[in-house]
């Protein structure tokens, strides 16, 4: 098991928490999390980025001059890719950028980034985030308490804790998400990761 300092709603020590070594001991496999990472950050895009070809490029249908005897060079038309207002040459065409992945190497990508942000001391386990509204001042009190005042901070709440997460969102330095939303993108870009215990604890349900 790995232990970690647990912290209260006013960011003091309150003993500390055993995690799981299976998800929050591992060594990283880095190949893995960075594909994991790369076809996630695929998956998030539109594929609706487009230009227009030749055969799209409306106007055109006539030879701007006779092909020859005027001293200047063959054209076909002024909707070629060499003229302004001409076709885009091998330019983007509406796609799906969506792979897929095998669900161990989703959940083995995880439990790195878990282990890294653990190992690197840029995980931080609070025993009870303490809403009992939302209150951005709390939430801004809350992170100056813990250190993280400035910092880039993932804080990941459970999926019925309404008060932390309206608390947290209007937060500038903040992205505040659900354990639900959780994945290795969302866990790894951020200077800090805020987990409550309970989080912690249904974290290591799902990938241990």
């Amino acid at each position: 098991m790995s232990k970690i300092e647990l912290k209260n709603a006013e960011g003091k020590a309150a003993g500390t928490v055993e995690l799981d070594s299976s998800v929050f001991g591992i060594e990283p496999n880095i190949p893995v999390i960075h594909q994991v990472v790369t076809v996630q950050l695929g998956n998030l895009r539109q594929g609706t980025h487009d230009t227009k070809g030749r055969s799209e490029v409306s106007g055109g249908g006539a030879k701007p001059w006779r092909q020859k005897g005027t001293g200047r060079a063959r054209q076909g038309s002024i909707r070629a890719t060499q003229w302004v207002g001409g076709g885009v040459p091998f330019g983007p065409t509406p796609r799906s950028h969506n792979r897929r992945l095998n669900n161990k190497e989703i959940k083995l990508a995880m439990r790195g980034v878990l282990s890294g942000k653990l190992r690197d001391n840029e995980l931080v386990i609070v025993d009870d985030y303490g809403f009992e509204k939302p209150s951005t001042k709390q939430a801004v009190a809350l992170l100056k308490a813990l250190g993280l005042e400035g910092k880039r901070v993932t804080l990941v709440v459970s999926d019925d804790d309404i008060y932390t997460y309206l608390s947290f969102r209007n937060v500038e330095t903040v992205r505040v998400i659900g354990v639900g939303e959780a994945s290795t993108h969302s866990l790894i870009d951020n200077a800090a990761l805020v987990l409550s215990s309970a989080v912690a604890k249904k974290l290591e349900e799902v990938l241990a």
